[in-house]
């Protein structure tokens, strides 16, 4: 009788929330946890998207539901952005606005997916892009780039892993749980491979581009051929602090965007007007908040760099965008705390959890067993006490 459908069996619970959900559970028991897991940006919404949602409410013009795809002025906006920042010709015909970026995601596979189709994730990837492969019921085939590369995946990679039955392609950089950033020269490359079979899509993931410390932001969409071969996925979550207004965008050839817009239509019409009016204020306002967000994340990307780096035992690439870091610990694996061994990164996790009282993630959600994902999305206060922490608990492991 309790029985659930094969397609939600075949998906896990988000680590990223389960692990948020034990630290809360520390907290609860009056624990002091340090909480770096989450992928949240711990600034508040700036204050003229904030006021822009409460004209919105007093003008009393949108209470009624707005177009599936999204209002048009805020379309046009996102398109206008598209074509004066990032060089991609995107009208608001090719736009669907969504419930967060992670919709956004949902809508395209759902759209473009059968059964048998593959779908190439460049690892370690954003959790999120396994399970929502396998909701559509196709098979996601893992290309793993190394530490030792900035854990980015070559071209010549892509290249053998495309089979017949390959439709996709699915990665972010700035990269979530890496931060490292693809180079103009490096998405080339891997365009230059795409566009010797017809049929395959690139899903560029851009939804960290404004936190981005390398000078250029490459959209994959603005390369040569690849306008009409690739759907940008983007959203306000990080770069605006604006997880909890939920909107995020997709930007694809309009077939792709037609096919987006029919599924979001029956599995949620539009995203939330009073969001939306304060989504068209980020994306036409002031951008200064947003670069001071960017300098306090690099700030802090350089200092927990330096605290890691002082860690015996840990091995870091050193992030050029998001807000992670994604170091190895496996030196750590097969060792003891206190009688027990930290026989995996889960292991390696709890031990941080339950005596470092600090909430990390396990790289095995994001398909790499030998990292762990650290968010530096917190106060430097905080992050020179977790690592302090940390540091003091590893020195006990032996």
């Amino acid at each position: 009788m309790n029985r659930l459908s094969n397609r939600i069996n075949a998906i896990q619970e988000s680590a990223t929330l389960a692990m948020a959900a034990k630290a809360r559970e520390f907290k609860a028991r009056g624990i002091d946890v340090i909480n770096l897991s989450l992928g949240e940006p711990d600034f508040k919404t700036p204050t003229h998207i904030c006021e822009a949602a409460k004209k919105a409410i007093d003008d009393g013009r949108y209470f009624s539901y707005p177009p599936v795809a999204g209002y048009l002025d805020l379309r046009e906006a996102l398109a206008a952005k598209y074509n004066q920042q990032n060089h991609v010709p995107y009208k608001a015909e090719h736009i669907v606005v969504s419930n967060g970026a992670k919709q956004s995601i949902a809508n395209v596979m759902l759209a473009l997916l059968n059964p048998g189709d593959e779908v190439i994730v460049f690892s370690p990837y954003w959790v999120s892009y396994d399970a929502l492969v396998r909701l559509a019921e196709a098979t996601p085939v893992f290309v793993k780039g190394t530490l030792e590369n900035d854990f980015k995946v070559t071209a010549a990679q892509v290249a053998a892993a495309i089979t017949p039955q390959t439709r996709a392609i699915i990665f972010s950089s700035p990269c979530n749980p890496t931060g490292s950033v693809f180079t103009r020269a490096e998405l080339q490359a891997i365009a230059d491979v795409v566009l010797k079979h017809p049929d395959l899509l690139v899903i560029a993931d851009e939804i960290y581009e404004h936190i981005n410390f390398t000078g250029e932001q490459v959209s994959v969409a603005s390369l040569p051929g690849m306008f009409d071969r690739t759907i940008t996925i983007n959203g306000f979550a990080k770069g605006f602090a604006m997880t909890g207004w939920r909107v995020g965008y997709m930007a694809a050839p309009k077939w792709v965007a037609d096919g987006a817009n029919k599924m979001q239509g029956q599995l949620t019409s539009a995203n939330s007007s009073l969001s939306q009016r304060a989504a068209l204020a980020a994306i036409t306002g002031d951008l200064a908040p947003t670069f001071e967000m960017v300098a306090a994340y690099r700030r802090r990307r350089d200092l927990v760099f330096k605290l890691l780096s002082a860690i015996p035992g840990i091995k870091s690439n050193y992030p050029a965008g998001a807000f992670y870091f994604f170091p190895d610990v496996s030196s750590f694996y097969g060792k003891k705390f206190q009688g027990k061994t930290i026989a995996n990164g889960d292991d390696f996790c709890m031990l941080m959890l339950e005596h470092a009282h600090v909430s990390l993630v396990t790289g095995d959600a994001f398909g790499e067993p030998a990292c762990i994902r650290l968010s530096y999305a917190a106060a430097e206060n905080d992050l020179q006490e977790a690592l302090r922490r940390m540091k003091d608990v590893l020195a006990l492991v032996a």
